[in-house]
């Protein structure tokens, strides 16, 4: 599926090449934009595909993800991102084969947020002000995006006051950042929620309190390996129905994409997605 250029292209014609070769019929979904590349989605899933293939990064996952949730249309994943965070957390094979792509499925839990769906991680505050610089920016390509989004964006590092009801019990901070998670890394590679597991009905949640700049950067070298939750001012929980609240403006971002604003509800959907070739 599309709007497909460059690299994404070049991966898009050797799928449509080793699915035919396999004997499967192929329909292209290509789009001037991704709307347009949704609502084709969604009219295939509606006329019975049996699968959809999502070629590209986290966000290319994500619009796939709002078409073929909930149905038995299986997801297959070709990873050419900056992060691929779902596809490293599901153990997908990066090799464009129609083994890969046309493999047993496996059912996998994901977030719901009112009519929207996320695939990895949903979040609100100094990250969700990291996913929009990353996104604004061309350079560095890779994972380092991120890292170096992370730094720009510390000088307007804000604290907000957020309430988080975790099945039905209430939590209070001043915090930085939230992430409430169905996989355990998000920003390529941040583990910031490292026991996170996509299929046991759980959702993680993850809070940043309120530390200052410098705190928080030494509190960043150790997403990496997770050890970040030993931090006095990192607290967690676990639960299937999560609810943030906040008492300013608080945006909130699901796989890297933007998905609106807090008050929102996020909830565990128990094997919401047939994923091809996951581990």
């Amino acid at each position: 599926m599309g709007p497909c250029r460059g690299r994404s292209a070049e991966a898009a014609a050797t799928v449509r090449s080793s699915l035919a070769s396999a004997g499967a019929e192929v329909v292209d979904i290509d789009a001037l934009d991704a709307p347009g590349a949704l609502e084709a989605a969604r009219a295939a899933v509606r006329a019975g595909a049996e699968r959809l293939i999502a070629v590209g990064g986290d966000g290319t996952v994500h619009l796939a993800l709002q078409a073929v949730a909930g149905t038995d249309t299986v997801l297959g994943v070709v990873a050419l991102g900056t992060a691929n965070d779902f596809a490293h957390a599901l153990g997908i094979d990066s090799a464009v084969t129609a083994d890969n792509l046309l493999a047993p499925a496996v059912r996998f839990d994901a977030i719901r947020m009112g009519e929207k769906w996320v695939a990895s991680v949903a979040t609100a505050g100094f990250s969700g002000d990291v996913n929009a610089r990353a996104n604004s920016m061309g350079f560095p390509k890779g994972a380092w995006r991120y890292t170096w989004a992370t730094i720009l964006s510390l000088p307007r590092l804000k604290h907000r006051s957020v309430s988080l009801t975790v099945d039905g019990v209430r939590h209070d901070h001043k915090a930085v950042m939230v992430a409430v998670a169905n996989t355990c890394s998000f920003g390529g590679a941040m583990r910031i929620c490292p026991n996170a597991e996509p299929s046991d009905g759980m959702l993680d949640v993850t809070v940043v309190g309120d530390v200052g700049r410098l705190e928080l950067l030494r509190c960043f070298r150790l997403v990496f390996s997770g050890r970040h939750l030993t931090h006095r001012k990192v607290f967690t929980y676990r639960g299937g129905m999560v609810e943030l609240h906040c008492d300013d403006e608080l945006a909130v971002w699901g796989d890297g994409e933007p998905l609106g604003f807090a008050p929102v509800r996020f909830e565990v959907v128990r094997d919401a997605v047939a994923l091809a070739g996951a581990r």
